[in-house]
């Protein structure tokens, strides 16, 4: 009877009540593995410059985290990767020219990763606890404070040991200030400009140029079930919408066409592809809400689209993310999941 008994016996245990093998450490470390691809390709294009800009970010964030941490006298979380991460990602999202355009400009990565870090991450309280994703205020800081470093653009060499290279604007600098027949006059034909944008060879900052190795170490992250499709599909499927519908102009008026806008250049170009992927889908300042993730992921190509099409910079992944982190709480809130077991009031 006692053992009986004993067999029914309710366990009561605080959350988590399903637990698994993974561990922060682990998923930072692995979506550090999946943007191998895309910055093996910038170091290919690029040369040194990409590897010292990008290594400088990933010291410069990591000992940031360290000292302040020992500073505060809190407990030293430099092993698990997360500043490692917000390194590689700042250096990823900066023009490799910041290496040649100016010998005294070694000081910008460093004063970025230390915003990103310290500033945006630590000072909230740690992993976790971050409103903005870091790497992206530390570009934010860095595009206000530094703003002719960081619009000096490059074209891709292919050589390893190349230090200086031409400087040239990016396909969405080229299409903002002269038109998409000016885009294809440069690449060639249409044909080609999609080949190149593809693969890589064109300016821009150092992980953004493949798309192709950036959708390997995505397709990566889909495969372990890290990220799911809610956010990126739904960022670039409004922006791919709204480019067609929005990004035509007849090249005689320079007025607005309505659906005639070419949605896969805008796709294959600047940094929606590693934002998308990459950085609006972090856990800590998306929704976790799958509804709300595709409500965030809307905004955030919305926002991008308004940005490219409307605004006076040619970019705007970056601004789409940082904004909507913004309302991330509030997406979580307004669509919270149905309590399991409740029942609702019936109207009378």
């Amino acid at each position: 009877m006692a053992d009986v008994k004993k067999e029914h016996e309710l366990i009561v245990t605080v959350s988590p009540h399903v637990r698994d093998e993974e561990t922060t450490s682990r998923i930072m470390w692995t979506v550090n593995l999946s943007l191998l691809p895309a910055f093996f390709m910038g170091f290919y294009f690029f040369g040194l410059k990409a590897l010292f800009i990008t290594a400088l970010c990933i010291i410069s964030s990591v000992l940031s985290e360290y000292f302040f941490q020992k500073a505060v006298k809190k407990k030293l979380t430099v092993n698990d990767g997360s500043a490692f991460l917000t390194g590689l990602l700042l250096g990823m999202n900066l023009p490799s020219s910041l290496w040649s355009f100016n010998p005294f400009t070694i000081h910008v990565p460093i004063i970025g990763s230390v915003i990103a870090v310290v500033i945006t991450k630590q000072f909230f309280g740690g992993l976790g606890y971050n409103i903005f994703n870091p790497a992206l205020i530390g570009r934010a800081f860095l595009l206000i404070s530094f703003p002719k470093a960081m619009t000096i653009w490059t074209e891709p060499t292919a050589a390893f040991l190349a230090l200086d290279a031409k400087t040239t604007a990016t396909p969405l600098g080229i299409l903002k200030e002269d038109g998409i027949a000016k885009l294809i006059e440069a690449f060639g034909d249409k044909l080609n400009l999609y080949a190149e944008l593809f693969n890589g060879h064109r300016a821009g900052s150092i992980g953004e140029t493949s798309v192709l190795a950036l959708l390997i170490g995505a397709g990566f992250l889909l495969y372990k079930r890290y990220i799911t499709w809610h956010i990126p599909v739904s960022f670039l499927g409004t922006a791919a919408a709204l480019a067609w519908i929005f990004g035509g102009k007849n090249p005689e008026t320079g007025k607005m066409l309505l659906f005639a806008g070419d949605p896969l250049i805008h796709l294959l170009s600047g940094g929606l592809m590693l934002g998308a992927f990459f950085m609006a889908t972090d856990y800590v300042t998306c929704p976790a809400v799958r509804k709300g993730q595709i409500v965030f992921g809307i905004g955030c190509g919305a926002l991008t689209m308004l940005i490219r099409i409307k605004g006076g910079y040619p970019e705007g992944v970056m601004f789409a993310i940082l904004l909507m982190n913004c309302f991330a709480p509030l997406i979580d809130r307004s669509m919270k999941s149905d309590v399991f077991g409740a029942v609702k009031e019936k109207k009378k």
